[in-house]
């Protein structure tokens, strides 16, 4: 980010605007909704530019800008659009102390004016760092269709009512009340008028204040596979609202970073064969945070009910009376077997799937092998990569085809996501060479569909898939 968003006050401050043609008027026609004073320096100005100035809303001076113009001056566009002009008036402005935009010139600029949707005092932002204006635009022409025109005055009525607000308790209660006010009471009220939204928010105050303070929920929530664009909708609400957020070692960066910004974060990682967070310490975290009367997300990759330890977290929080639900997510398995195209089932191959782990809490996890072992059976093997040469071992000892085919998919739906494509005899030779660090889950069965692996080598060079001789 080399640009840091911020909003800056200009009430009453000088703003100065050198130029008069497109390029000015561009910028003014944004800048006269600030209640900043308005400055332009431009010789011959346009006739939009003199009319806002007989009118009032700015100040035209008919001349080029000149050293000291820019003194006490917040922010200065440089729109003469001429670069040796430009270059000329930005220096006299930055000498001022002006923060200093040139307009089509962003390596000279200090700052950027982003694509603003406007529900004053509702202002949204939205900037790509001059890389992709138009992007900037349609981002903003589908936030105007979504954002009511409301919701301006809503949140103009509301910031009057905050300091009668503070009467409630800080933190859950007082988000509460907004939340109910702005998604519920107020849109319902507003068509009665302004007024008629101040009544409401007066009986409303009065409703929550009666209110008992609000008990602790735990969601358990499935954060899928790491992409956070495979995040299911409530998933992201629910963790827009946490208050504490206790999240698994495999859950990426991006989906942490859709938590609301003043959650409590906590790692509870568990690691197979490695560092791990004690199973009671972890149940003891979620039931402390709740007693408090936290909204508490304990987020789990892929599916929450998929080899997710969940039924020993909800029998702590059961002991307790704690409340909870469910939120399912995407689990690993539909995630990596949508990369290599492939279905988990097949008319005339396979009319089931077994989903199973390599290890469980005394070690390798044993299974039914004589029954996988026969023609045409698929498993998707969940943290096996450890467990390969005892899965390969079980197998072939109940009488498996050496050359069944395997396919483990490292970091599935991730940008360094990894295929190897190998087979049950070459298996654990071919995951060693192969160094896979990340999450992999194990396809027993399948190899991905050739199309699937013509697309991964046409658009991402890091997921081409492994071969075993290559491997090996």
């Amino acid at each position: 980010m080399d640009h840091f968003p911020i909003f800056l006050r200009v009430h009453g401050r000088r703003i100065i605007v050198s130029g008069g043609g497109e390029a000015a008027l561009a910028k003014l026609r944004l800048l006269m909704k600030t209640a900043g004073h308005i400055t332009v320096f431009s010789p011959a100005p346009a006739d939009d530019i003199t009319a806002w100035a007989d009118a009032g809303k700015l100040t035209l001076i008919r001349r080029a800008m000149a050293p000291g113009d820019t003194l006490c001056a917040a922010l200065f566009y440089a729109a003469d659009e001429d670069a040796a002009e430009d270059a000329r008036t930005s220096r006299i402005a930055r000498a001022d102390g002006a923060l200093v935009n040139i307009v089509d010139n962003l390596q000279d600029s200090q700052f950027i004016t982003p694509a603003i949707v406007d529900r004053d005092p509702v202002t949204i932002a939205i900037g790509t760092e001059g890389a992709a204006p138009v992007l900037a635009r349609a981002i903003k022409a589908d936030l105007e269709t979504r954002l009511p025109a409301t919701l301006g005055p809503l949140a103009r009525i509301g910031k009057t009512f905050r300091k009668a607000a503070d009467a409630l308790p800080f933190g859950r209660a007082r988000r509460d009340f907004w939340r109910d006010y702005y998604f519920n009471a107020g849109p319902a009220a507003i068509t009665g008028g302004e007024n008629a939204v101040k009544d409401r928010l007066d009986t409303l105050l009065v409703d929550h204040l009666d209110r008992k303070a609000r008990t602790g929920h735990v969601h358990f929530v499935g954060g899928g596979p790491g992409d956070p664009d495979l995040l299911t909708m409530k998933a992201r609400r629910v963790l827009d609202e946490a208050d504490v957020v206790i999240y698994d070692r495999l859950i990426s960066q991006p989906i942490l970073e859709l938590a609301r910004r003043e959650a409590v974060m906590i790692d509870a990682g568990k690691e197979g064969f490695g560092p791990s967070m004690k199973q009671e310490d972890i149940n003891a975290l979620i039931v402390q945070h709740a007693q408090t009367g936290a909204q508490v997300v304990r987020l789990k990759s892929g599916d929450a009910t998929v080899f997710g330890r969940l039924d020993e977290e909800i029998d702590a929080v059961d002991a307790h009376a704690i409340a909870w639900s469910i939120v399912p997510g995407i689990t690993s398995a539909s995630a990596a077997v949508a990369e290599i195209g492939q279905s988990l089932t097949k008319r005339g191959r396979n009319a089931s799937v077994r989903f199973l782990t390599g290890h469980d809490m005394k070690g390798f996890a044993d299974h039914d092998w004589a029954t996988l072992a026969q023609p045409g059976q698929v498993a998707a093997i969940y943290m096996g990569k450890k467990s390969a040469r005892f899965i390969q071992g079980r197998l072939i000892m109940h009488g498996a085809d050496r050359h069944t085919p395997v396919t483990v998919i490292e970091n599935a739906s991730r940008p360094d996501q990894r295929i190897l494509e190998t087979t049950l005899d070459a298996l654990p030779a071919a995951l060693s060479a192969a160094e896979m660090s990340g999450p992999a889950l194990t396809f027993y069965g399948l190899a991905p569909r050739e199309a699937a692996a013509a697309r991964l080598r046409k658009t991402d060079p890091y997921s081409l898939p492994i071969q075993a001789k290559e491997a090996l």
